[in-house]
């Protein structure tokens, strides 16, 4: 409608009536004057249309632009355009969390994060800014750990000490752990029962990214022993030794109060070799003819140096004697006679080469030496005569006498190995076959069958025999060897 219209209706209606009766017509007069501007009275871009709004771009800073992991860093937006509402936004972030006013908390691992702020009137409109989170930069450099002793037997323990290095101040606190046994707070370690490597660590309490290492062996031990007695048997294999074969009952009902090497091979055929071996830890030579004494390191030789006491109680032979073959003695039998300390010293060698006789009452007198060695003749060893025979002859002229002796009573340390020289020359299995030595006595598990996977040969046996007696420096093959302690009870 146009404003000439609406002026010439209106003027007609007032001619007619405002002056008959003006009063009722005041509120007519004020709508007119509304009716005027809504016809187009009024000038045009009126104010009372609202004003247009528009967003150009977004912009983002965030101080700092780095931070440590966790801490916080305020991003503010710019908002280029027109209008009241143009400068609102809303806030994201790639990691951590951010607030509506842009702070933003960094997350717990470094990394980087991407802040975006986005126009609140007009999402197409937006802007990221980057912060980076990182590790706290700490004084400390290293923590250095340290255990002492760093081989223990199995449940024993060991202190460990921890030494935090850096510059400047910084706390010297740790927290410990152990992969195996137990550690507390002062670093006191208690390995485990069993055998093996544990792994101890000290970490900084300051900064966690900082921490040390150090390693405790534990190990199983041979338990000392005052009495050791070693009988030297001949020429038998395993299988023909241990189980129900009626051969060798005695020694038979001996495994199941001892303990019984499953895995135990002899180093070579023929005898004499292996007897080598299990003294002086060296083959020396395969001849069983040989009579050449020996200049070498030997268990002997470590017995003489600590002045411990030790017999070899030979059978058919007198006291001291030296010499070769004689009746049923067969030097190759007794390794002790051919080594030099011993042969090239009459003095020593009648101090101790005793006859088998002098065994028994030594036994009986509580004179037992702090290792003997038997040597019986070929006839009681199984060399010549029947296994029954020399199983009988164990028995009685050993194990019975050796049972009423306080030293393998409960609590006594007598130690009791029956060895075998090697198998059936037909077995050549790790060089002298399979054989079957058996441990007995006070400090051996009771009816014990080896659980490890350990090939055990003759120089394992001589480092077990010279750790029960705390001789030290095994010689030649026996120094590497691994001992036999599985075979005794750990305390």
């Amino acid at each position: 409608m146009n404003s000439h219209v609406c002026k010439s209706s209106l003027q007609r209606n007032w001619r007619r009536d405002f002056w008959q009766n003006p009063l009722p017509y005041a509120p007519v007069i004020f709508l007119f004057f509304i009716t005027i501007t809504g016809c187009g009275g009024g000038a045009p871009g009126s104010a009372m249309l609202p004003a247009s709004s528009t967003v150009a771009s977004v912009s983002v800073a965030c101080v700092p632009s780095a931070v440590t992991t966790g801490a916080t860093s305020q991003c503010k937006a710019t908002v280029q355009g027109t209008g009241s509402d143009a400068s609102a936004v809303t806030w994201s972030a790639s990691g951590g969390a951010i607030n509506s006013s842009g702070l933003l908390t960094a997350p717990a691992v470094p990394g980087t994060v991407t802040v975006t702020a986005a126009s609140a009137q007009d999402p197409s409109k937006s802007d990221t800014a980057i912060v980076m989170a990182r590790l706290i930069s700490t004084p400390i450099s290293a923590v250095v750990v340290n255990c002492n002793p760093a081989t223990v037997t199995v449940g024993a323990t060991s202190q460990c000490d921890a030494t935090v290095q850096g510059t400047g101040s910084y706390s010297s606190a740790v927290t410990w752990s152990a992969s195996g046994g137990t550690v507390d707070s002062n670093g006191l370690v208690t390995v485990p029962a069993s055998a093996g490597l544990v792994t101890v660590s000290a970490t900084s309490a300051q900064d966690a990214a900082q921490s040390g290492k150090a390693a405790v062996t534990a190990r199983l031990v041979t338990p000392q022993s005052h009495h050791v007695v070693m009988v030297m048997e001949e020429n038998r294999d395993y299988s023909a030794v241990v189980g129900d074969t009626g051969a060798w009952p005695n020694l038979n009902r001996l495994i199941k109060k001892g303990a019984l090497p499953t895995h135990y091979y002899a180093n070579t055929h023929p005898t004499i070799g292996n007897l080598f071996m299990l003294t002086a830890g060296q083959l020396l030579t395969t001849n069983d003819s040989s009579t050449r004494v020996w200049n070498v390191p030997s268990i002997a030789r470590r017995l003489l140096a600590a002045h411990m006491s030790f017999k070899i109680y030979a059978e058919s032979v007198p006291r001291g004697y030296v010499g070769g073959n004689t009746g049923l003695y067969l030097v190759r039998h007794n390794p002790f006679a051919k080594l030099s300390d011993i042969a090239d010293n009459k003095q020593v060698a009648y101090a101790h080469l005793a006859p088998f006789t002098q065994f028994a009452t030594d036994v009986a007198n509580g004179a037992l030496p702090e290792f003997s060695f038997i040597v019986p003749n070929v006839d009681d060893d199984g060399h010549n005569a029947s296994s029954q025979r020399a199983d009988s002859w164990l028995q009685t002229k050993v194990v019975d006498l050796l049972s009423r002796r306080p030293a393998f009573e409960p609590r006594g340390d007598g130690v009791l190995i029956v060895d075998f020289d090697e198998a059936a020359t037909s077995d050549r299995t790790h060089g002298g076959g399979h054989v079957s030595p058996v441990f007995w006595g006070p400090k051996v598990k009771v009816g014990y069958r080896q659980t490890s996977k350990t090939i055990y040969q003759q120089q394992s046996m001589l480092r077990t025999v010279m750790e029960a007696l705390r001789l030290s420096n095994p010689p030649g093959a026996a120094a590497n060897a691994p001992l036999m302690s599985e075979f005794f009870v750990q305390k």
